[in-house]
């Protein structure tokens, strides 16, 4: 069986790696979630609309949530992944409703009218999570297998096979390693 998951799903889901991926990594102690400028970008990039002149509090706010996500990409179970889920997802406010804003078409917003960026954040993604662990997905939930990276992933590929955060970085930096060890193993 082949789960897919609403654009707006996976649109969350991205939202949610990619907000991750700004903690500080293993191998680099930069946080890109450091500044309003960063939140501004992250808010575009991310397409969220009607957020108003974004403040220093909801920056620290949005900083704080990336901890309570982080670990659902590495639990061990549903019951454990679905326990951090709810806890993050009570910390919003819910009020499901249709809409088909900005030229998309309907599509459900869990959050309310007027919320905070955090908020519709919390909630969004809290609820995109859901779906994937009501899927039965939650292998789908991973961290990158570069040796040198510990980014979030989300595999949407039909056969689960996504290992990488990016192909064009960590998966063809190690392609183009082992090619290498290969050809000095053969004498090349």
């Amino acid at each position: 069986m082949i789960v897919t998951f609403s654009h707006d799903t996976e649109h969350a889901l991205g939202t949610l790696v990619r907000l991750v991926n700004t903690l500080p990594g293993p191998n680099s102690q930069v946080d890109t979630m450091d500044s309003l400028e960063d939140l501004e970008k992250f808010v575009q990039e991310r397409e969220f609309s009607a957020v108003g002149t974004l403040t220093e509090t909801d920056l620290q706010e949005v900083r704080d949530l990336r901890p309570l996500f982080s670990p659902v990409f590495t639990t061990g179970s549903d019951a454990e992944a679905a326990a951090m889920i709810n806890a993050i997802v009570a910390r919003g406010t819910t009020t499901p409703r249709l809409t088909n804003h900005d030229g998309h078409p309907w599509h459900i917003h869990y959050s309310r009218d007027g919320a905070s960026l955090t908020c519709r954040i919390t909630v969004e993604c809290g609820i995109a999570l859901a779906q994937v662990i009501s899927a039965g997905e939650r292998e789908r939930l991973r961290r990158c297998e570069a040796p040198d990276c510990d980014d979030a992933l989300i595999d949407l590929s039909r056969n689960r096979s996504k290992r990488y955060c990016d192909a064009r970085t960590c998966g063809n930096r190690l392609h183009v390693a082992a090619y290498r060890e290969r050809r000095k193993a053969s004498g090349e």
